[in-house]
């Protein structure tokens, strides 16, 4: 295991180290310390907060990666449009704020990149995994808000777009087709899929009896 990573390292090839068997366990490992950072709490009257914080993260850590092996629509270069997945990670910072989210949004992002991340650089790496999905935790901005829901799906998704867009002008411009401007076309790129299921995800929530259903939600995890 140790020979193999080694050798990947040397090869440069970051593709090559993250899927060796201890490039995997480095990832699972760090993924697992956010989610505990993302519940940790000093106060001891916090504790049964701090408990269903982490049980709720990981049912949607859980939900969203079976969801999103779940292609509605598959991009050439990467990213798809699934049934919803992106909702249970904004519905944490919805629930318990902002740290929360971002930091669950983070370790959903670790586990993308576990299940069939490609990455060439590790800026990239950063850029479309972590911080791309750490970005739909944004949502916990909103969490005392009239519509906070809704809003929280508008600014995640908009944050997680901004993310793809740098890592596709910086890292994919190669790709974009002759004639087009990098930076029309790694909008377009992102937008055809983070855009669609973004939309898809607002009409949802914005059904009164959907919203409704959340704030019962979120009131039974909130409580003491």
């Amino acid at each position: 295991m140790l020979s193999s990573f080694r050798e990947a390292l040397a090869s440069g090839d970051l593709q090559n180290v993250i899927t060796t068997t201890l490039g995997q366990v480095i990832i699972a490992l760090a993924a697992i310390i956010l989610l505990l950072l993302a519940v940790s709490s000093k106060s001891r009257n916090k504790t049964q907060i701090s408990v269903k914080t982490l049980t709720y993260s990981a049912l949607a850590i859980a939900a969203a990666t079976v969801l999103s092996q779940i292609k509605l629509f598959a991009m050439p270069q990467g990213g798809t449009v699934t049934p919803f997945s992106m909702l249970f990670i904004i519905v944490i910072g919805y629930f318990f704020g902002v740290r929360s989210g971002v930091i669950v949004g983070a370790v959903y992002g670790l586990f993308q990149l576990l299940i069939g991340g490609w990455v060439m650089h590790p800026i990239q790496l950063l850029l479309d995994y972590p911080i791309a999905f750490a970005a739909l935790g944004l949502s916990g901005l909103f969490t005392n808000q009239e519509n906070g829901l809704l809003k929280g799906v508008i600014v995640g998704c908009l944050g997680r777009f901004v993310a793809h867009f740098l890592s596709g002008i910086i890292f994919f411009a190669s790709y974009a087709p002759e004639g087009w401007n990098p930076w029309v076309y790694s909008a377009w790129y992102n937008i055809s899929y983070i855009g669609v299921e973004g939309v898809a995800t607002a009409i949802i929530v914005a059904v009164p009896a959907v919203a409704a259903a959340f704030r019962t939600v979120k009131k039974s995890a909130m409580a003491r």
